[in-house]
């Protein structure tokens, strides 16, 4: 999308282009135009304000994860008023969760945008959710909690969020074995074991054994990945049973 390049890329001393094109994108004229310059400020440029305090968006993306995170929880708990304390937390991570906020971020085409002194290639995935989660926090500073939560239900929860669909997806297929593996009494161990793939890029392959018989196996470039992809599978390989 091109509107967020051409906010950052038409910035005049009196923040004219860019106030024009950040209302397009808010919904609402923005008051101060340093909180949103701040949000794509990366780290990296050392730049600090006249108090030696550092400006980037790190701190940003900190108070917008706060808002989102408050926002969705007051909407699930109107949404679903049969739904416990568990059942709300459960929903509000798959509102919030980092694959999500990172789609929205990549949506948006934010990463195109940050004023840094790294090469942008070597970024993590996560910089595109903390860009976004750092954008909602300029808008709380700048214009308050109520043009914030408009902004997150028209971003994020009115065209993302369906209850019945939430309900039946899956964030995290290991912590879902792990759990009927403790109902069930079953023992389980994710098992390390040599990778002989030729890949440049080193790879951990895992075993994951459910009483004492290997239920899937997988590789991928983390420890991490490999657990929750062989969790996926095993997932699919019981799904009958876990379900």
């Amino acid at each position: 999308m091109s509107v967020i390049r051409n906010i950052l890329n038409s910035r005049s001393s009196k923040g004219g282009n860019f106030f024009a094109v950040l209302t397009k994108i808010l919904g609402f004229k923005p008051k101060n135009l340093t909180h949103y310059k701040k949000a794509f400020t990366h780290r990296s440029l050392n730049k600090r304000d006249k108090e030696g305090n550092a400006i980037n968006f790190e701190r940003m993306e900190f108070l917008g994860d706060a808002m989102l995170s408050a926002v969705v929880a007051s909407h699930l708990f109107r949404a679903v008023p049969g739904g416990n304390e568990g059942y709300l937390t459960k929903m509000r991570s798959k509102v919030v969760s980092r694959k999500h906020l990172n789609e929205l971020g990549k949506d948006l085409e934010l990463i195109d945008h940050v004023e840094t002194n790294i090469p942008k290639e070597q970024f993590g995935v996560n910089i595109h959710g903390n860009l976004f989660e750092a954008l909602i926090g300029a808008i709380y500073l700048d214009k308050g909690f109520k043009y914030c939560e408009k902004f997150i239900h028209e971003r994020v929860i009115d065209p993302y969020v369906d209850i019945e669909q939430l309900e039946g997806k899956v964030i995290s297929y290991k912590s879902l074995l792990i759990e009927w593996c403790q109902k069930e009494k079953k023992e389980f161990d994710f098992e390390i074991y040599e990778d002989t793939g030729n890949d440049e890029l080193k790879h951990f392959a895992v075993k994951l054994r459910i009483s004492d018989r290997v239920i899937a196996k997988a590789r991928a470039t983390s420890k991490k990945k490999a657990e929750e992809k062989a969790s996926k599978r095993a997932y699919y390989a019981l799904q009958n049973k876990i379900e």
